[in-house]
């Protein structure tokens, strides 16, 4: 048991480590990566050999935010590309620990790591979004995710206008990251003009390409103005303006991956279901479930070849990605299979 809790705690911080799953599982020799909720079908990448030669066009850089802003239904002037919305968080716990040295903030847990470790080494308080709205009382930034990573919880959102008024009255901010709203977007807050309301979008895990480093911040002017500053005259590749150009404009590929990721999510809580297994929370791109042994089980499903994502604050919790391919899923149904026998 305590070699179980060893090695989850070894997978428990982030997703995506297959590099670890290699060392730690060297028997095994072909991977099924169901730890991260990214889409496992890529949008195609554009090449262009010029893309990658010349320095980014800060035309192109505009059309990207303006094609970006259509697609999230929101003014351009509000939106700021970055090369990953991970390390927009941390730059934006800058801007806003520059103007409010003595801030204090709150991050909703459960939640994304990355809300707590964009303040750097300051103390954050840790609340429930049920609290939010007390929190906004006596805080000056709140961090939520919506859908909430992992157990796809969403923040109601009258409760978030109010604390949003609450904390804009007093020079206040409310983060709102979105990681995970491409997916059914008609409940996105990014078109929300709420004084203070700062939305992050990820590119990546709709359009399937995590390695691209591609996201938006949806802010005030004063706060986007600010990040333009610290990430420069060319934050964004060429590859990836190109990429992300023509994928915000592709209107047709984005209704058939919406669709696959709905029936795949639909066939992954089916499958639990069918075998007895709990499930607590859900989106297009994953399922979370709470399972009795879940250190066995993810163990049992590593030497399997499926690798999954545990948490280290929630003792039953697993989550798992969408598989890609018949494959996938078959390693996965089979691995499940074994566990309830064994």
């Amino acid at each position: 048991m305590g070699d179980a809790r060893a090695l989850v705690d070894t997978f428990a911080r982030h997703g995506g480590r297959i590099d670890m799953a290699r060392a730690a599982f060297p028997q095994v020799a072909l991977w099924t990566d169901l730890s991260t909720g990214i889409a496992p079908w890529a949008y195609p990448m554009a090449h262009s050999a010029e893309a990658a030669e010349r320095l980014p066009d800060p035309a192109d850089l505009a059309a990207l935010e303006a094609a970006a802003a259509a697609f999230f239904g929101v003014e351009p002037r509000r939106v700021v590309a970055v090369p990953g919305s991970d390390l927009a968080l941390r730059l934006l716990g800058h801007i806003l620990a520059v103007d409010q040295p003595a801030s204090r903030a709150a991050v909703v847990r459960p939640g994304y790591s990355g809300h707590e470790s964009m303040w750097g080494a300051d103390a954050v308080t840790r609340c429930s979004a049920d609290a939010l709205v007390a929190m906004a009382q006596t805080h000056d930034v709140l961090v939520l995710a919506r859908p909430n990573n992992p157990d796809a919880a969403i923040t109601d959102r009258t409760q978030l206008h109010v604390a949003a008024s609450l904390l804009a009255a007093r020079g206040g901010h409310l983060i709102v990251d979105e990681a995970f709203a491409d997916a059914s977007g008609h409940d996105s807050l990014a078109g929300c003009d709420w004084p203070g309301l700062i939305v992050l979008r990820s590119f990546g895990k709709f359009f399937g390409l995590a390695g691209l480093r591609l996201g938006f911040v949806i802010a005030p002017p004063a706060i986007g103005d600010r990040l333009r500053a610290l990430i420069g005259d060319w934050p964004i590749s060429g590859p990836a303006l190109a990429t992300g150009l023509a994928a915000y404009r592709d209107a047709a590929w984005h209704r058939a991956q919406r669709a696959r990721l709905a029936q795949a999510s639909q066939r992954l809580a089916d499958l639990f279901t069918g075998h007895g297994i709990e499930i607590v929370g859900r989106t297009a791109f994953f399922v979370l479930i709470n399972v009795a042994g879940r250190d066995g089980l993810f163990a049992h499903l590593a030497h399997s070849g499926v690798l999954t994502r545990p948490f280290g604050y929630a003792p039953g919790w697993l989550r798992l990605g969408l598989p890609r391919d018949e494959s996938d899923w078959t390693r996965l149904g089979d691995a499940l299979a074994g566990w309830r026998i064994g």
